[in-house]
C-alpha cells in the first residue's frame, strides 16, 4: 500500500519541484516504484521527494530527469 498522497505547497520552488516530478513521471507511464527501481532507491524516497519531505541531490535529480525521459532544464521549475 502506498503512503497517502499529501498536496505539496506550490508557492515554494520545492513544492514545484514535487509537483513537477510527479507530473513528469505520470507523463512518462512510470510508476513510483518504477523510478525507484531504475534510480535504486525505495519508493519511499521518490513519495518524500514528491511530497517534499525531503529533497534529492544534484547527482539524483540528474538521474531523475534522465529517468523520465527530459531534461533536466525540464525537470526544475522556473523561479
Amino acid at each position: 500500500m502506498s503512503p497517502a498522497r499529501k498536496e505539496p505547497d506550490t508557492s515554494t520552488y520545492s513544492g514545484r519541484f514535487a509537483v513537477r516530478l510527479r507530473t513528469l513521471r505520470e507523463k512518462a507511464g512510470m510508476s513510483v516504484a518504477d523510478v525507484a527501481e531504475e534510480m535504486n532507491v525505495t519508493p519511499t524516497t521518490i513519495y518524500d521527494w514528491e511530497s517534499t519531505k525531503s529533497q534529492p541531490s544534484l547527482d539524483a535529480v540528474l538521474k531523475l530527469a534522465e529517468s523520465v525521459g527530459v531534461s533536466v532544464r525540464i525537470l526544475m521549475p522556473k523561479g
